[in-house]
């Protein structure tokens, strides 16, 4: 990539596939940038890019790949794939474009140094953490195992609810069955692993729909 596309690209603005940072934050801080795109669909992270599109450079880009790769190292796991590239500003300036490719070792997450864990996925332009339930479908995304599912009276409930409101909560099917939170959630899961459903993050709350409704 050259200057001239750089900026093209850095007009688009931040959103669901591209981050701006004026240089390497702390270490937890870019590690969950870094796990969101890989948790999602994938991105791609400039560093040395203003939160308003100024185009800034960084001045030593050796020193800055090295914070990143150490941040990595210490606040990644598993290891998200990526690949980066200089793009010069002037003599003295680069901007660093990182590529994360959407990973088919989710979910990553974000060791934080008092060795809690944490999974980020890409909302919009924000990073957020991801839900319980955005959690076991990223563990199942690649699983070649079927799903097999009964339908029995919840489920019931469930399809009606859905078809004449459109959208459910894991709290809202809670109640709605009449069943403990833990088990609204797995059933759910569930659902949406066997196509049935489709789970839709949201920075609110997460929230699923009829699959077929969404075809076309």
């Amino acid at each position: 990539m050259n200057l001239q596309e750089l900026t093209r690209l850095v007009s688009l603005g931040e959103g669901p596939h591209l981050e701006f940072k004026r240089r390497v934050p702390r270490s937890e801080r870019i590690v969950k940038e870094i796990v969101a795109f890989a948790n999602t669909q994938g991105g791609r992270l400039l560093l040395g890019v203003d939160d308003d599109g100024t185009i800034l450079g960084v001045r030593d880009a050796a020193e800055e790949e090295f914070a990143l790769k150490q941040a990595l190292d210490e606040h990644c796991d598993p290891m998200v794939p990526h690949r980066s590239q200089r793009i010069a500003i002037t003599k003295k300036r680069d901007v660093i474009l990182l590529h994360v490719p959407e990973s088919a070792d989710k979910p990553h997450a974000v060791v934080n140094p008092d060795g809690t864990r944490a999974v980020y996925q890409r909302i919009g332009e924000n990073s957020v953490e991801a839900s319980r339930e955005a959690r076991r479908l990223m563990r199942y995304e690649n699983d070649s195992h079927g799903v097999l599912i009964e339908f029995g009276e919840k489920e019931q409930i469930l399809l009606r609810y859905l078809d004449n409101y459109g959208r459910i909560t894991v709290g809202q099917f809670a109640n709605l069955a009449n069943i403990p939170r833990r088990r609204a959630s797995q059933t759910l899961v569930l659902l949406a692993r066997a196509n049935v459903l489709l789970l839709h993050p949201d920075q609110r709350q997460d929230y699923f729909t009829l699959a077929l409704r969404n075809v076309g």
